[in-house]
């Protein structure tokens, strides 16, 4: 079920105490705003406290600078940290890939047909093998090639595409570089990536081929926060797949391309729906 194209959301964190729903609820009702979803979750072993809430405004428009002073002082009480969202908010996005087309071209068409609330502002690679897919959705493309030699040149060249552009999520559409420590932290948080999770994990050349010969029965996906440890990011979502030892090598490849598109555009999803809460290397996510 897609979210309401008019609803706002409201997410918010803070220590636990007594009263921390009805800090939120008691406001909402105040403000003549009606609750469509909410969950909550209080993590006793941390002691934190995290809570997302849709509402609509029931007779008026809502003025987002006054709900947001107004509810500082309420939140202030409880040590309370809030983002407010409006409705249909689209969330400017730059998309990295390398020569794999398939999560790209699934993000695409998801982007095109209005599935993903999200603006794709640019695509950036090391390769210019996907500028034709680019342009024929009529998104800029940037080639930026890298050794190396060159890895910190080609960074910032990506950091100023981000920058420029505005983006506030950067999507790893199989884009087959590791990012430096520096571009790790500078993304910290508003970076997804995507890899293939095999049981037992594969790295390395051909994995799902490895995993042939290995005579897995499951292959999955994950996607994850970016972090300075490689593929050990806050894991947003993971996905498998059953296989057998009727599917040879190009079957599990086949089979993995999917569950990997699937994985991804998941995470885009909960991370721009707000259901997502970064809790140390750990996160908080509310389904639907």
């Amino acid at each position: 079920m897609s979210r309401s194209a008019d609803t706002w959301i409201l997410t918010a964190q803070c220590p636990s105490r007594l009263g921390t729903v009805d800090v939120v609820t008691r406001f909402l009702k105040e403000s003549r705003c009606y609750i469509t979803e909410q969950h909550s979750f209080d993590d006793r072993l941390a002691e934190r406290f995290f809570i997302r809430t849709e509402f609509r405004p029931q007779d008026h428009d809502l003025d987002a600078e006054a709900f947001r002073s107004a509810f500082a002082s309420r939140a202030a009480e409880y040590g309370m940290v809030f983002e407010l969202s409006a409705p249909g908010a689209r969330i400017p996005v730059v998309i990295m890939v390398s020569k794999a087309d398939h999560c790209l071209n699934d993000l695409l068409y998801r982007y095109r047909t209005g599935q993903l609330p999200i603006e794709i502002r640019a695509v950036v690679s090391n390769h210019p093998d996907l500028e034709p897919l680019a342009a024929w959705h009529g998104l800029p493309y940037h080639h930026f090639p890298i050794t190396p030699e060159t890895k910190p040149e080609q960074e910032a060249q990506v950091s100023r595409v981000i920058e420029e552009t505005g983006a506030e999520l950067v999507i790893l559409a199989r884009y087959m570089q590791v990012l430096s420590s520096a571009m790790c932290a500078k993304l910290a948080g508003r970076a997804i990536n995507i890899h293939h999770s095999l049981l037992p994990g594969f790295k390395g050349a051909k994995p799902y081929h490895q995993a042939y010969e290995k005579g897995v029965k499951l292959v999955g996906a994950t996607a994850h926060y970016i972090n300075d440890d490689l593929d050990e990011g806050p894991i947003i979502t993971q996905a498998v797949e059953p296989v057998s030892h009727a599917d040879y090598p190009e079957d599990l490849v086949a089979k993995g391309r999917d569950i990997e598109c699937l994985a991804l555009a998941r995470a885009v999803t909960l991370h721009v729906e707000r259901r997502v809460f970064l809790h140390a290397r750990r996160t908080v996510i509310f389904e639907r």
